[in-house]
């Protein structure tokens, strides 16, 4: 891998975070380059992983074996335009991680023969703990599928998608996910303060918890659902407080905000594809 040039389109926060895992990974920083507008983030992330700088989309392209289009979603038609010419007589590997942009769209602006791979990481890849779906199209070869796990794992861990569609509903899931975490989090701590418990005390606990609980499913065999009835004692506290949760409808609820988000997923795609 370390003889592949990477290239990054705009120098945000998850362009940020990705370079900074390839780099503890072993990635060579002199085969990596980024480009964006801002001066300054520029300077910020040259300084920081010793990478290549550039404020010309073209001039960081050039040579580039990977492009990762790390741009807002409105700006992704425009800069895939600009790049179109370049990536087809290099025959680069494109990764979008733009949220809401089809393949189909990609393949409008870059050309339909440029091989793409389509992914939906989400915030938790700020802290090398990101969940990241992929889709690749038909002329992605086995190679640039390994480079493009490779990259979006060094944050976190990743998963093949076999039908672009269901893009919609890991947007939903994962993409969208940490909000709905966060939210929970946000009443328990209120709940704690609630009933007696000092703020700090409260936010504390409800973090740690939250983190255990997570730990735990991740590194056991078990079903969530299992877990759950292994700590809810027959007639105990926590039996009580679900039955309230069940009372309130809780799956319901989630499914429907779920299927809202899914929606309106597949409404801004169909808007950011029409640019």
């Amino acid at each position: 891998m370390n003889e592949t040039n990477l290239t990054f389109i705009g120098g945000g926060n998850m362009a940020g975070s990705l370079i900074g895992g390839l780099i503890a990974d072993g990635w060579d920083p002199h085969r990596i380059t980024v480009s964006d507008p801002d001066p300054q983030q520029l300077e910020r992330l040259g300084q920081r992983f010793g990478i290549t700088t550039r404020q010309d989309n073209q001039a960081a392209a050039t040579g580039a074996d990977i492009v990762v289009l790390a741009v807002k979603p409105q700006a992704t038609g425009p800069v895939a335009s600009e790049l179109a010419g370049l990536l087809a007589r290099q025959h680069s590997l494109v990764i979008s991680i733009a949220a809401g942009i089809r393949t189909s769209a990609l393949r409008h602006w870059i050309g339909e023969h440029t091989p793409v791979v389509r992914c939906m990481p989400n915030t938790p890849a700020l802290v090398q703990s990101g969940a990241t779906a992929l889709y690749a199209t038909a002329s992605v070869t086995a190679p640039q599928r390994d480079n493009a796990e490779t990259i979006l794992r060094a944050v976190g861990l990743t998963l093949w998608l076999d039908d672009e569609a269901q893009m919609d509903a890991v947007t939903a899931l994962s993409g969208s996910g940490p909000a709905y975490f966060f939210l929970f989090m946000e009443a328990l701590q209120k709940a704690g303060c609630a009933l007696g418990l000092p703020e700090p005390a409260a936010r504390l606990l409800t973090l740690q918890t939250a983190l255990g609980a997570a730990k735990m499913a991740l590194e056991s065999a078990e079903e969530p659902a299992t877990l759950r009835q292994r700590v809810t004692s027959p007639g105990g506290t926590t039996e009580r407080a679900i039955q309230a949760f069940q009372q309130q409808n809780f799956d319901e609820l989630v499914l429907r905000a779920l299927e809202a988000a899914a929606a309106r997923s597949a409404e801004l795609a169909d808007q950011f594809g029409k640019q």
